[in-house]
């Protein structure tokens, strides 16, 4: 009886840990060694650029963020992107969007602000690819995510390849 009430449990905990790919695994996909270093978003150019060794080897232009792209993130729902210095901290193969990459907000201050103010910072925020059940190719028009940042199903393909988990994400304003 008592194995019966742990099997959803370890179901969960087996599906967690598929769902987090080792970041080695990851990078090694990549071409003629390249991995990223760090990556830096301009949100006003929705631009982002992937750094080696402080060289660019990949730009992706294009980018949608939340409903609200102006202004950084503060609290739960206000789906604005942050903006700040955090990092990639595991990739999730099994996804409601085609591939993420999470990225580690909120940090301390984020959540000293929210908690000054009496809210929640809000989470969840990641690199991501467009919706499943979408045409490979297809994409939704405009800003539509609760706060991720979201690229063509083809370009977070490739990104997943290069970022390596611990991996420096700036989003400027």
């Amino acid at each position: 009886m008592r194995t019966m009430r742990l099997l959803p449990l370890l179901a969960v905990l087996s599906l967690t840990a598929c769902s987090q790919v080792v970041p080695e695994a990851r990078a090694q996909q990549a071409q003629d060694g390249e991995r990223a270093d760090f990556l830096l978003v301009d949100k006003s150019d929705r631009t982002l650029w992937v750094y080696q060794a402080g060289e660019v080897i990949r730009t992706y232009r294009g980018l949608q963020y939340g409903d609200q792209p102006v202004g950084h993130k503060r609290f739960e729902g206000d789906e604005k992107t942050p903006e700040g210095r955090y990092r990639i901290t595991y990739g999730n193969e099994q996804s409601s969007y085609y591939l993420s990459l999470y990225i580690d907000y909120p940090n301390d201050a984020d959540r000293a602000y929210a908690k000054g103010q009496g809210r929640s910072p809000g989470g969840l925020i990641f690199l991501h690819g467009q919706p499943n059940g979408l045409p490979f190719d297809a994409r939704v028009p405009g800003d539509w995510t609760d706060g991720c940042i979201a690229l063509s199903n083809s370009e977070i393909a490739e990104l997943w390849s290069l970022v390596p988990d611990g991996t420096p994400i700036e989003i400027r304003p």
